[in-house]
């Protein structure tokens, strides 16, 4: 963060250095030496402390770093520092307001705040996506360093975002959703993957809060939050969240129900196996859906089936599907004696997994071996079903455990299972067909994992069910937008090559490094050229370095504008 002020660039001997970095002329101050007895020499240590002012190459603009090493420099007084700085980040938040406008999330948007609070709700989504974070007490300082969309771009309070939060209703929320899913093409037919998480909630009184089955247990209640994905277009299409003990395989048939209650009719679900049960199958049958479900588990009935067909197709050549280094062959039978409906097993074999699965097995014999050796001659051993599942326990004539005799025809299944697993599908296609749509699924995942990782929501902070509410809503729009910046790099990608800086964290990190920057006559500028590394970011979103001088005039403007208003001029 640079100061809305300059100062001379301090006159240190041998201190001072100016380096140019991407068009930017940096200040640093060495500030002391380090030496390196390895290598007989000291290092210099050294810090930014501001940057060049271009039209006074004398002059700079400060960072703290420049008053923690030089705290008797004369300040002068932080001009406009209760407006906004001098320095707004314009990147990413001109990508963010393109797929807005291209999604036509301000129309939807509007429909249900009005002119009057949807600029707000949009900052907040930005804010989410920019910083990583949904904690409402940190959104001013986002909004001091960037542009916004509220009204005659507004900066507001923690206490109006609060306010805010507690404001947002079902109407708002319902009324979206449906308006989302209404311009979806409802005669188009695709596969919608749909999964859960859950979120701990820690502090507030939000009845949904409730001990469950946590994936990152901390000891805290959980809200249960679900998306349904739309493979085939490649965008979220409404979301769920739910009481925290409810488990994944009960709540499947409430998201069927919302499916059809948004018009969706020719449409498959591709499910994990979370959701594996004899009433859900039937349940998608009723309903006239297609699925794609990984097994849970190696049950007898799929045990049997993977063993019958073992030894017929893992060397076969036509059975080999390199894109994910296995082998599948397809299978028709009835999954249920209730069945109707005759289903499409694809069994799959994985050499790497086969080796990974058989040393896991091992490694956790060798760990029960280890743990029955030291309950030798104890007479108050119980041992727990995943014990006895391997282990015969022998006992002396007065009851104390001697040791354990090791199930061989237990163990010698398992590792003829290793390296298999099934994927059931309601409709015919190849076990290729049925990998890819299953292995579709990562899209849908690596929206949990930007929501959690990158959208700061791992945690609830909430003091309300309303606010709660609110946050989620706010964190599905941002993950549409987030997702479209996902495909749209991912999409770069495979016409120009793999590059570090095309993952979403990191095209963040390298747009929010173009600046406009505010001088003496209070006018919003360019800081320096896009860099090429940008400009490669900037092309998957059809933005070019016009469309951005272009948008900073217009910002410049808009600016010049609202401060003007606001002396009097």
């Amino acid at each position: 963060m640079y100061l809305d002020l300059t100062v001379p660039i301090p006159k240190v001997p041998g201190k001072i250095y100016v380096k140019n970095l991407k068009g930017t002329d940096y200040v640093s101050y060495e500030y002391g030496r380090e030496y390196k007895p390895e290598k007989k020499y000291n290092i210099p240590k050294r810090t930014t402390i501001g940057k060049v002012v271009v039209e006074d190459r004398t002059m700079m603009y400060p960072n703290p770093n420049f008053l923690k090493f030089f705290p008797d420099a004369d300040i002068p007084e932080e001009k406009n520092s209760s407006k906004r700085s001098s320095c707004l980040q314009i990147g990413t938040w001109l990508v963010i307001r393109k797929i807005i406008e291209e999604q036509d999330l301000r129309g939807l948007l509007m429909k249900q705040f009005g002119a009057k609070d949807l600029g707000l709700f949009l900052d907040l989504a930005a804010y989410t996506i920019i910083s990583e974070n949904n904690a409402g007490q940190y959104y001013p300082d986002y909004a001091y360093h960037h542009p916004l969309f509220t009204e005659r771009m507004r900066i507001y309070s923690d206490t109006k975002v609060s306010d805010f939060l507690k404001s947002t209703g079902d109407d708002e929320r319902v009324g979206f959703l449906n308006s989302w899913n209404e311009i979806r093409d409802h005669r188009e037919r695709i596969y919608i993957s749909y999964d859960s998480t859950n979120k701990a909630c820690q502090s507030g009184d939000i009845s949904m809060a409730e001990f469950g089955h946590a994936k990152d247990d901390d000891g805290k209640p959980i809200i249960n939050y679900s998306i349904a994905y739309d493979k085939t277009n490649r965008e979220p299409l409404f979301y769920e969240d739910y009481p925290g003990s409810i488990v994944d395989i009960s709540q499947l048939q409430y998201m069927l129900e919302k499916a059809k209650g948004y018009g969706y009719k020719n449409i498959g679900f591709i499910l994990d196996r979370g959701y594996f049960s004899e009433p859900n199958i039937h349940y998608m049958d009723k309903c006239h859906y297609q699925f794609v479900i990984m097994v849970k588990g190696m049950v007898d009935f799929i045990q049997g089936l993977v063993l019958d067909n073992k030894g017929k197709f893992e060397d076969d050549r036509r059975k080999s599907i390199r894109r994910f280094h296995v082998y599948g062959t397809t299978v028709r039978k009835t999954l249920y004696p209730a069945d109707e409906n005759e289903r499409y097993f694809h069994i799959y074999y994985s050499s790497s997994k086969n080796s990974a699965e058989r040393e896991q097995l091992e490694e956790k014999l060798d760990r029960m071996e280890k743990t029955l050796s030291k309950l030798k001659n104890r007479k108050d051993v119980e041992l727990s079903p995943a014990f006895l599942k391997y282990y015969e326990p022998v006992v002396s004539k007065d009851g104390a455990f001697l040791y354990g005799i090791e199930r061989k025809d237990v163990v010698e299944n398992e590792l003829k299972l290793c390296g298999y697993f099934v994927i059931i599908t309601s409709e015919s296609m190849t076990a290729l067909d049925a990998l890819e749509l299953y292995k579709s699924r990562d899209a849908s995942e690596k929206l949990f994992r930007g929501d959690k990782s990158y959208l700061g929501n791992r945690t609830f902070r909430s003091g309300s069910e309303i606010s709660a509410e609110s946050k989620i809503f706010i964190e599905f729009v941002a993950l549409i937008i987030r997702n479209r910046i996902y495909t749209k790099l991912k999409d770069a990608m495979e016409e120009e090559g793999q590059q570090n800086y095309m993952t979403v964290p990191a095209a963040i990190r390298e747009l929010e490094k173009i600046e406009m920057i505010r001088l003496m006559d209070k006018v919003y500028r360019m800081d320096h050229a896009v860099t090429a590394t940008q400009k490669t970011i900037l092309k998957a979103f059809d933005i070019d370095s016009a469309y951005i001088r272009k948008a900073t005039q217009e910002l410049s403007g808009m600016l010049a504008q609202v401060d003007g208003e606001e002396q009097g001029v």
